[in-house]
Order: structure tokens, then C-alpha cells, then sequence
């Protein structure tokens, strides 16, 4: 219990000098508590305003990643200003100068010819009452691009019997093989319907709906036995695309998720995730889909055989890699450039520092690119100019990571970039190395365009099916081959193609070896 206090007139100066410490200590705590919990809230708002205006960025702003740093020579905009100022008023206010009609210059629009290699069908129009005697000199063509929609038709396949002499039996032709066994559906329609749902992102569903439209019913069920038929049929060749891409010595790797029908979940999707796996040097690439799977345990499996160069993002699945035998772990500049692009609003001055120091590192990848160096000569640059600025920004980070609150944006910015910053600067020992990880990205925008037109896979199988489709449609679009053609031609083919010279069908040697 608190001993009662003495009256202030029976206190001795002393007791009054240790009374007023107390006090004093007491209110001194209570200030630093509560300016503890003032700056607490400070970093909570600065934190929700960043936010918002990230998500505004995103929501309304460019999408462009790219970083051009302000020059300090442009003239602004100022807006602040006075309306007018005192000295025009010592003017009289002059007639507007008219420009003459025929000095103004008017750009015209350059109409692109229309290409040679499509049909013409011809339309002519004669004059009304022709004089007799008139001779015909010449002629005006005014060409006009028209559309017919796409035409489904039936391709009948007659076999002519013949009773031979004697009683001896029946001739007849053997029925080629077919892509599907008792089914009707040829190999360009079975092409057309994946390409139009996994290039163009055209969901079944809605595909079914335009055939209508031509007065063509195809039952949902019969489309999807068609799909899953077929993509058992490019397995082996999906296999042969995995093999050869892993047989690379430098890749590219990314993961992206995809909605699974939930089976314990009625009505709910669950979270499902493709790895994709890209080889630059080939210009290949394949999904992989592992029930759904995104954990270490995934990626471990499939470069469990794999010597060379990964180059990923800063996910931490990918770290057991640095203490791996010949395997090189690189980083991607383009992510580490997200969050600092993240962070403008945060401290635009940091930011725009690290931002600045970023496009010096890109500018000397794009003059390489646009000069078409060799492997050697982008290396031998990189060492000359891209590495002193990485060991410079390196000791700019490790100084201002003291200066920075760990859970702002510029603080997530700079620990991101320092904690992988080893495998950040590793692309200057090989000039085949890029600078980011985008390519495999790249790969990855089919999917994400595609999900959110058929928004989920209905289980495990048809994610894995769709792995398939992408992996070999994806190759396609690398090889610049025509994925309808490709995929026509392949189903034609491959039930009689030889197992050992399957990969003569990738979209990357399809050109040379079709038939």
C-alpha cells in the first residue's frame, strides 16, 4: 500500500527535490512512450499511403517497368504561378497572328498495302448505257478487306470396294490412321480448339457457342474427352520438350498459380502452381505442373539432374542452389527493380538513386542488344563498365539499409536487393547470361490471360493437361512456327512416328522435318 504523503509544508527541501524527480521521471516515461506510439502510427500511415498509391499506380498508371530519370534541363509545367504580370499591362494586346491555310502541314496517314497472298474475289461494276463504239482502255480497282467467318466442314474419306473374281473375298483400301480411335474429329479441329483456347484464350464453353452460330452442336463433355484424348497423345512429345530443355547448361525458372477445383471444397478453388522452365540458348521452354505444388521439394525434383546456370527470382526455394556443386545460382534486375519502383512514393530520393543506377546496368544491355555484340564483347564490357557500378551500389546499399525503417518500402527494397545482391551481379561472367529473368516471364503471360477467360483447371489431371498445351504451344510461339499448322501437321503424324526421332516434331526443328 502507498504510504500516505506528507503535507508540501511539513516536507524538507530535500523530500521536495526527490518528489519532483519522480515526478518528472514519471512524465519523461510517459512522453517517450507516447512518442513511441506517435511514430508507430507515423510508419502504419506512411505504409497505408504507399500502399495506396502502389495500388493506384497498378490500377490506373503505366505499366511499363522501365526507369527514365528526370532531366534537370526540362522546362515544367508550373501551374502556381501568377495569371498574369504587371508588364502586360503596358502593352495593348496584339491581333493573333493567322497562319494561311496553304502554309499549315498536314501529315497524311500511310495506308499499309494489302498483302499479295490473300484470295481476291472480284466484283465488277460496268457503266450504265455504254455507247455503242466505246472503247474499254483501262480499269480503276479499289481493294477492300472483307471476312468470312472460320468454316467447319466434314472431310468424308470414301473407300471403294471391290468383289474380286471367283468369290475370292472383298478389296478395300486401309483406313489411314486416325488421330482419335472411334471418334469424328479430325486433326485440324482438334488443333483449332486448343489453339483458339490456349493461344487465343478462348474457353471451350465459348467456342461451343460459335459453332452454334454455324449450326454445328458439339456436347461439352465430347470437346473435353477430345482435349484430354489428345493431350495423352502429345505426352511422349511433351516429354521429349522436357528433356532437351533440361539438357541446357543455363536456365530460366518461374512459377505462376492457377486455380484447381477444390474436391474436399465444394463450389472452391484452391491455389495450384506451374513451374516454368526455359532454355535462352535454345529458345525453348516447358510447364510443369506437380499436384499444384510450389514447395522446395518441386524444384528439387526437377533439376535434380541439372548442371549449369538457374536464374530465377529472390523466392526462397531456389537459395539451396549457392551451396550446390556446378550449379550457378544468378538473380533477376528486373524484380529487384520492381521494388524500388514500389518505393517511390515511400523516399522518392533513395528510389530515384537506385533507379538511376539500375537503367546505367540496362543501358548497357541495350546497346549490346541493339548492336548485336558477341558473347565475348558484352562480357568484356559488362566487366569493364557494368561491374565497378555494381560494386559501387553495393556499398550504397549496405550504408543506407542503417538509415532506413526495415518495414517501409525502401527498406523491403534495399534488404531484397542486398540479401541476393551475390546472384544479382553474377550475369557479367558469361555474355550469354541475361541481365533478368523476363524471358521465362514472358512465357508466363499465355497463363495468366488464359485463367482469367477459363478461370480454373476443374482438377489435378486437367492442370497437368494444360501444361501440355502450353509447353508445346508456348515452343511454338518462340520458333515463330504457326501453332495451327504445327499441331495439324504433328497430330497427322505422330501415331506412325518413331519414338527415337520424336523430337524432329518440336516447333523447333518442325520446319526442317515435316512432312
Amino acid at each position: 500500500m502507498k504510504a500516505p504523503q506528507k503535507p508540501i509544508e511539513n516536507q524538507t527541501t530535500e523530500e521536495l527535490l526527490q518528489q519532483l524527480e519522480g515526478a518528472l521521471e514519471e512524465n519523461k516515461t510517459k512522453l517517450e512512450e507516447k512518442d513511441r506510439k506517435l511514430k508507430e502510427l507515423e510508419e502504419k500511415y506512411q505504409t497505408v499511403i504507399s500502399e495506396l498509391l502502389l495500388l493506384r499506380k497498378k490500377l490506373f498508371g503505366s505499366s511499363s517497368e522501365r526507369f527514365i530519370s528526370e532531366d534537370p534541363h526540362q522546362l515544367k509545367l508550373k501551374f502556381e504561378e501568377q495569371e498574369s504580370i504587371p508588364e502586360e499591362t503596358l502593352y495593348p494586346k496584339e491581333e493573333q497572328i493567322q497562319i494561311p491555310a496553304h502554309t499549315r502541314v498536314k501529315k497524311k496517314p500511310v495506308r499499309v498495302p494489302i498483302t499479295d497472298h490473300l484470295r481476291r474475289e472480284d466484283v465488277v461494276i460496268e457503266p450504265d448505257n455504254i455507247p455503242e463504239g466505246a472503247v474499254r482502255i483501262g480499269e480503276e480497282i479499289t481493294e477492300k478487306l472483307e471476312y468470312n467467318p472460320g468454316e467447319i466442314f466434314v472431310r468424308r474419306i470414301i473407300r471403294p470396294k471391290y468383289a474380286l473374281k471367283g468369290g475370292e473375298g472383298i478389296l478395300i483400301a486401309q483406313l489411314p490412321e486416325q488421330v482419335l480411335d472411334r471418334s469424328n474429329a479430325g486433326s485440324s479441329l482438334l488443333a483449332h480448339l486448343i489453339v483458339s483456347k490456349y493461344v487465343d484464350h478462348l474457353p471451350f464453353y465459348r467456342q461451343i457457342e460459335i459453332f452454334k452460330r454455324q449450326d454445328v452442336h458439339l456436347p461439352a463433355s465430347t470437346v473435353n474427352d477430345w482435349f484430354k484424348n489428345t493431350c495423352s497423345l502429345l505426352r511422349l512429345l511433351y516429354e521429349a520438350l522436357r528433356k532437351e530443355v533440361l539438357s541446357s547448361d543455363y536456365l530460366q525458372i518461374d512459377e505462376s498459380t492457377i486455380p484447381v477445383v477444390d474436391k474436399d471444397k465444394p463450389g472452391a478453388t484452391r491455389k495450384g502452381y506451374h513451374w516454368i522452365v526455359k532454355s535462352p540458348d535454345q529458345n525453348q521452354l516447358f510447364f510443369h505442373y506437380q499436384k499444384g505444388s510450389r514447395a522446395q521439394k518441386v524444384v528439387v525434383d526437377l533439376l535434380r539432374d541439372f548442371n549449369g546456370a538457374v536464374q530465377s527470382d529472390g523466392y526462397g526455394a531456389y537459395t539451396i542452389y549457392e551451396k550446390k556443386a556446378n550449379v550457378l545460382l544468378l538473380g533477376c534486375w528486373a524484380h529487384a527493380r520492381r521494388k524500388f519502383m514500389e518505393s517511390l512514393t515511400n523516399d522518392k530520393q533513395r528510389a530515384t538513386y537506385a533507379l538511376e543506377q539500375i537503367r546505367q546496368l540496362y543501358e548497357i544491355e541495350r546497346k549490346a542488344r541493339e548492336e548485336q555484340w558477341s558473347f565475348e564483347q558484352i562480357k568484356k564490357e559488362r566487366i569493364e563498365k557494368a561491374y565497378p557500378l555494381l560494386r559501387q551500389f553495393e556499398l550504397w546499399l549496405a550504408y543506407e539499409s542503417k538509415y532506413v525503417t526495415p518495414t517501409s518500402s525502401i527498406g523491403k527494397a534495399i534488404s531484397y536487393t542486398l540479401t541476393i545482391y551475390p546472384r544479382l551481379c553474377r550475369y557479367v561472367l558469361d555474355g550469354r547470361y541475361n541481365i533478368d529473368n523476363n524471358g521465362v516471364e514472358n512465357g508466363v503471360r499465355p497463363l495468366a490471360l488464359g485463367r482469367r477467360n477459363y478461370m480454373f483447371c476443374g482438377n489435378d489431371e486437367a492442370a497437368e493437361m494444360a501444361a501440355i498445351a502450353y509447353s508445346l504451344l508456348g515452343s511454338c510461339r518462340l520458333a515463330n512456327v504457326n501453332p495451327q499448322e504445327w499441331l495439324t501437321d504433328v497430330l497427322n503424324q505422330i501415331q506412325g512416328h518413331s519414338i527415337q526421332k520424336l523430337t524432329e516434331l518440336l516447333p523447333s526443328h518442325w520446319r526442317k522435318n515435316s512432312i
